[in-house]
């Protein structure tokens, strides 16, 4: 599938819907980027994007990215210091395996909402929502 046609195909609305919902259950940020461009290190290009979309600047640094790549059928599910140093490595194992089975599916927008609502619930239990709390970040998706 082209990106240009896997990003048509996303339920954007759905996915921003599910990062405000997410997100009013804690501090944490949430973003979803999807690129056109193939990456073959999807890691490497989410670090890269993670920093150039100020996602480093969140006040408790506990920003999680979900980063898709389809043309290369990559991604990559990131977090910030504080994200990492509460959920470690095992976290993101599961979530990525998790996520991995609907977008062999062919159920991208699933694929995408799971892995923001598994990334919430690890917000809202580790970072949760202060009364004071700001949504820093946008919500909707990122695509270049």
């Amino acid at each position: 599938m082209k990106p240009t046609d896997f990003i048509n195909r996303l339920d954007h609305d759905k996915i921003t819907a599910t990062i405000a919902a997410a997100e009013a259950r804690t501090s944490g940020e949430i973003r979803v980027m999807v690129t056109r461009k193939a990456a073959p290190e999807p890691v490497t290009r989410a670090e890269q994007e993670f920093a150039r979309l100020g996602m480093a600047a969140t006040a408790e640094r506990n920003g999680v990215l979900i980063f898709v790549a389809p043309a290369s059928q990559t991604f990559a599910v990131i977090g910030d210091h504080g994200v990492h140093r509460e959920c470690g490595p095992a976290f993101w194992t599961e979530l990525a395996a998790a996520m991995t089975e609907d977008f062999k599916a062919g159920d991208h927008t699933a694929a995408i909402i799971k892995g923001i609502t598994r990334a919430g619930d690890l917000l809202a239990t580790r970072f949760p929502r202060r009364q004071d709390d700001k949504n820093e970040l946008s919500d909707q998706v990122v695509t270049d």
